[in-house]
């Protein structure tokens, strides 16, 4: 059975996280430039899809959809469980991928997407809206 509580407090780190990213889109060129900011930016993406794969892998448990081969299948398995919506998870996917980048690849990331996926992460907060509302329904 799903821990909803546990859900629940995941997916407020997660709207916490798109918030933070949201207002680090309206920062200024000269509040850019500062060395801490494109820092904070990479942290909140990786913590951000951080929830949305800790959710994936408990859903997958509690909802016996087996067991994942990696974060990206967990993601797989709830849009085919129909907790998410496939086109959705295929975005997770690709957004699981660009956390991997930036926790294993950090040196090589091309900071220019960074700053690309920072006006374009709806992905995650649709994750968000699908999962909270599948979680109204339990």
């Amino acid at each position: 059975m799903v821990d909803a509580v546990r859900v629940t407090r995941l997916l407020r780190s997660l709207d916490e996280g798109l918030a933070s990213l949201a207002r680090r889109g309206q920062a200024t060129p000269a509040q850019r430039e500062d060395e801490t900011w494109l820092l904070a930016v990479k942290y909140l993406f990786i913590t951000t899809i951080e929830a949305c794969i800790d959710i994936a892998q408990h859903l997958c448990t509690t909802e016996s959809l087996g067991t994942p081969a990696d974060n990206g299948d967990a993601l797989r398995r709830i849009g085919d469980a129909g907790i998410i919506e496939t086109k959705t998870a295929a975005a997770m996917v690709a957004a699981v991928g660009f956390r991997n980048v930036l926790v294993h690849e950090y040196v090589d990331v091309d900071d220019q997407i960074v700053e690309e996926r920072l006006k374009h992460h709806e992905d995650l907060r649709n994750f968000a809206v699908q999962v909270g509302e599948w979680l109204s329904r339990q």
